[in-house]
């Protein structure tokens, strides 16, 4: 784990793009959180199976296929409703 200025950061970047692939880089800054910079791995990103769940799930929305929970409904109830009309 290294942690820079962003002064040092930018004038470095290249540097430590590439120790981001090693190890974690936190960027410090004034009055504000620190940026934290490291290579992305195959778990950072959505399977296949993932975005296709993702793009059914649009288009239930946009078709309109979707449950809305009743004033006074408790969750409990809601998800029973579901339950029982989908058949799960």
């Amino acid at each position: 784990m290294q942690i820079v200025t962003t002064r040092e950061f930018r004038a470095n970047q290249k540097k430590y793009f590439e120790m981001a692939e090693k190890e974690t880089i936190f960027i410090s800054r004034r009055n504000a959180a620190p940026i934290v910079v490291y290579a992305a791995t195959e778990e950072d990103f959505p399977s296949r199976e993932e975005l296709m769940a993702i793009q059914r799930g649009i288009e239930d929305i946009k078709a309109g296929r979707t449950f809305k929970m009743g004033k006074g409904e408790s969750l409990d109830d809601f998800l029973n409703r579901i339950e029982s009309e989908c058949n799960v």
